[in-house]
């Protein structure tokens, strides 16, 4: 399975949560659920880190979060220059997991505030990669 066309830099290959690249297309923010367990997991995962599960299911997330902390970057790391300065945040999902994303370039940083609604939703890319990013509700 190719996870080729993830995010701004492909740092893995080949996944056996690849189909997460194919929901992300079909405008859908998946997360994976261990069957045995129940622990969810956003990014997913496919085996439980928990009880060492193979036995993973796929879960649509609403996208809606709560912002919890953010910080803008004014120097970044390779394949992210042209981005810069970014801002970088930590949700909670209403499904209970943490997502840290990217905020929307759309968002004034004098409209951030902690514990503001937020939308988790897929973002392609120019190059005709995707990834997700968090924007204003």
């Amino acid at each position: 399975m190719s996870f080729d066309k993830f995010g701004k830099m492909s740092y893995v290959s080949e996944t056996k949560v690849a189909d997460f690249v194919k929901y992300l297309e079909e405008g859908k923010i998946m997360a994976t659920r261990c069957i045995r367990c129940g622990k969810l997991y956003f990014p997913p995962r496919a085996d439980c880190p928990d009880d060492l599960s193979v036995d993973m299911t796929w879960q649509e997330l609403s996208g809606r979060c709560k912002l919890l902390t953010y910080t803008t970057a004014h120097f970044a790391p390779v394949g992210f220059k042209d981005d810069l300065p970014y801002t970088l945040a930590l949700a909670q999902c209403e499904e209970g997991v943490k997502v840290f994303a990217l905020f929307s370039k759309d968002l004034n940083e004098n409209e951030i505030h902690i514990g503001m609604d937020l939308r988790l939703t897929p973002l392609p890319l120019p190059n005709g990669r995707i990834t997700y990013e968090l924007k204003k509700v």
